[in-house]
């Protein structure tokens, strides 16, 4: 088995068409599936089910997949540590981040590293949490930034930022002409709800409510704020989302108030408890938690 093998199953998988993955690595299609079929036959197990509706993965190919990322994503780290050890320190940075304040502190944090580092490259993806823990837990990313609550394993974490929750409501809707910047929790048990996608999310919002297991209207679950916004725009609901989420609207359409009583969204910084990090990445940890006045832990890779 030779790299080229892994990336071209990754391209495949990724596509799960081998004509657009044969174009996206600029080779021709009959070689393209004649090296899968040799990878299948090293592994001695079918990757892809093939039929007239397309490919789709197997279990052994979803199983593979998780190993081929990681082995790309250390093939490319171990050129840039041993790099690191003869020129100093330099390379890139692979970022996973949610939506709301995380970008805003992302991006102060690469200013700031950039400042004494100004060779390293960073690369930035942006999903929601479950994509994050995704992404980092299996090596696709050195780390990332994600919103509470959270149960995954084997991720090391360090809290970052803190921020209230608010609602985003059609100007239509009465709740936008009550005099001030806040409604009641209360306010909201009525109203059809666009809040994010996550299961854990709806569990959350129930719970500020003060009756058990309050029966909300939720009319849309999303994973990115524009939708949300957008929504809110159309009347079609009240969106609950983090407050700096909202700091770029001026839209008329839309009135933004706070939750009261105050409830928070705790963003928390994580990387992968088992995977090493590479010189860059643990610097730049450490470089975030200088900024934050917080503690680093002795060990990164070992918190």
């Amino acid at each position: 088995m030779e790299l080229r093998h892994i990336r071209y199953f990754i391209a495949v998988a990724e596509e799960l068409n081998f004509t657009r993955a044969a174009e996206k690595l600029l080779i021709a299609q009959p070689p393209l599936s004649r090296q899968i079929r040799d990878l299948e036959d090293e592994l001695g197990a079918r990757l892809f089910e093939r039929s007239s509706h397309g490919l789709t993965l197997t279990a052994e190919g979803n199983a593979f997949l998780q190993y081929a990322n990681q082995i790309l994503y250390l093939t490319e780290r171990s050129k840039e540590d041993i790099l690191e050890m003869s020129k100093g320190l330099q390379g890139s940075i692979d970022i996973a981040s949610v939506e709301g304040h995380a970008p805003r502190m992302l991006a102060e944090w690469i200013a700031d590293f950039r400042n004494s580092f100004p060779q390293i490259q960073c690369s930035i993806w942006n999903g929601s949490t479950d994509e994050v823990i995704y992404r980092v837990s299996n090596g696709l990313c050195d780390f990332g930034i994600i919103t509470e609550p959270h149960n995954a394993e084997g991720l090391c974490s360090i809290p970052v930022y803190t921020e209230p929750w608010a609602a985003l409501i059609p100007a239509s809707d009465p709740l936008a002409s009550i005099p001030g910047d806040s409604i009641q929790i209360e306010d909201l048990k009525e109203r059809d709800l666009i809040i994010p996608s996550r299961e854990s999310r709806l569990r959350e919002i129930q719970r500020w409510f003060p009756e058990e297991n309050p029966d909300l209207h939720i009319a849309c679950r999303i994973s990115h704020m524009l939708n949300a916004f957008e929504l809110t725009r159309k009347g079609v609901g009240i969106s609950i989302y983090p407050v700096s989420d909202n700091h770029f609207s001026n839209d008329p359409d839309v009135v933004i108030k706070q939750i009261q009583p105050t409830v928070l969204a705790s963003y928390i910084l994580v990387w992968n408890r088992s995977g090493k990090l590479s010189q860059v990445a643990s610097r730049f940890i450490q470089n975030v938690c200088d900024l934050l006045e917080i503690s680093f832990p002795d060990s990164v890779s070992n918190c």
